[in-house]
């Protein structure tokens, strides 16, 4: 049969996730990977995952085993309520909603609110996975200029005057693919231009947590509640397999998204969401991201430090305080793409920063390295053959 007859007109939008494709080109034993975003399976609470399921089942029985609401497990929404609040945002049962994954959520968001041609507003760079979420409803999208302090209050509101925005979209919290952070007082700034404008933000935050130095910020979302959807996940403070997150958004909008989820899987996995609110409920949290920042924090000081004694002149990078990435900047005229196909043959791999713009051109230079899921040996070595791919390709250049 031919098949390509009958695809929907989206799927010319639907591209393979460039990063799961790398991946896969560099799923060799002997490589060293910085590309990937995976957590360190050394994170994993394995004997606590063992307590939690025997202590689902008697308490739970077969419910945890049953379909549930669309709008998320009960027990897991309640305990959210709290937990919240130690990020100042304030919300009731019918502001919470429980997702599959952060990825889940994206999706809603798309299918609710992107018609073919839609612009959305987005960092430059910005979070992959978010682009091929949007893509498949059509979205086009208008590029927020960003600094060594991410987002651009000016260039977000510039864009506002000069496009039909939809909605923008942004990581502000350790971002992925850049690590930086959003500080206070852009973030007080980007909450007056949203309600200026009347305008909805969508706040991706799944790294918060991980924060290695530095004082906790405020989300946007409490600073504008009624125009900021706020987005968080499991995955990186217990384990990604669980494919749980949440979101936050005033009821009227996030009736919308549970009619929106109700089409796709009628609900998240209600053994992960108990599983999820038994680790919540029993106070787990506070002493299990203490450990993940105790094994993430070194990591990062060693890629840095790397980076400072082997990278040569021309090269910058960013400085995160928390999450799982730092981002590299060549000079002018550096083709990362070279230097990743150069890397690998090496046995070094990582993710070329162009595929985290909207527009492809942009980012030649730029790569994303993440250090969570690899020893801290591993990342001397791999940023030193990085350097030295880095150092032949500036030769080349001049």
């Amino acid at each position: 049969m031919n098949y390509d007859k009958i695809y929907a007109t989206r799927t010319s939008r639907i591209k393979a996730s460039a990063i799961r494709e790398l991946l896969k080109l560099a799923a060799n034993p002997n490589l060293i990977s910085l590309g990937g975003g995976l957590p360190s399976p050394d994170s994993f609470p394995l004997n606590l995952v063992t307590e939690l399921t025997e202590k689902i089942l008697t308490k739970y029985g077969s419910t945890a085993l049953q379909y549930d609401t669309t709008e998320g497990f009960m027990p897991l929404r309640k305990g959210l309520v709290d937990y919240l609040q130690n990020y100042g945002i304030r919300a009731g049962l019918e502001n919470i909603y429980i997702s599959s994954g952060s990825q889940g959520f994206l999706d809603q968001i798309g299918k609710l609110l992107i018609s073919p041609g839609d612009y959305v507003a987005v960092e430059g760079p910005t979070y992959l996975a978010a682009l091929q979420a949007f893509n498949a409803y059509e979205a086009e999208y208008a590029q927020i200029e960003t600094d060594d302090e991410g987002l651009i209050p000016e260039s977000m509101e510039e864009i506002i005057n000069n496009y039909p925005i939809k909605f923008i979209y942004t990581v502000p919290t350790f971002q992925n693919p850049t690590g930086k952070t959003v500080g206070l007082k852009r973030r007080e700034q980007i909450a007056e231009i949203i309600l200026k404008y009347d305008m909805l933000l969508v706040e991706d935050d799944p790294y918060g947590a991980l924060r290695y130095k530095g004082e906790t910020l405020p989300t946007i979302q409490s600073m504008a509640p009624d125009n900021v959807v706020y987005a968080s996940t499991f995955s990186k403070i217990f384990a990604p397999g669980l494919r749980v997150g949440f979101f936050v958004a005033p009821e009227k909008f996030a009736r919308w998204m549970v009619l929106v989820k109700q089409g796709v899987d009628l609900n998240t996995s209600t053994y992960t969401q108990a599983m999820a609110a038994e680790y919540l409920l029993g106070g787990y949290i506070p002493a299990q991201v203490n450990k993940i920042i105790n094994i993430y924090k070194p990591k990062l000081v060693t890629m840095l430090d790397a980076l400072a004694y082997y990278f040569p002149e021309g090269y910058k990078w960013s400085k995160p305080d928390g999450g799982m990435f730092l981002w590299v900047e060549g000079p002018k005229g550096i083709d990362m793409e070279e230097v990743y196909k150069k890397s690998i043959e090496r046995g070094v791999g990582f993710v070329p920063g162009k595929f985290f713009f909207p527009n492809p051109e942009d980012g030649i230079e730029t790569m994303r390295l993440n250090f969570t899921n690899v020893s801290e040996e591993e990342i001397k070595s791999a940023v030193k053959i990085l350097a030295e791919v880095a150092k032949e390709q500036l030769e080349i250049l001049v």
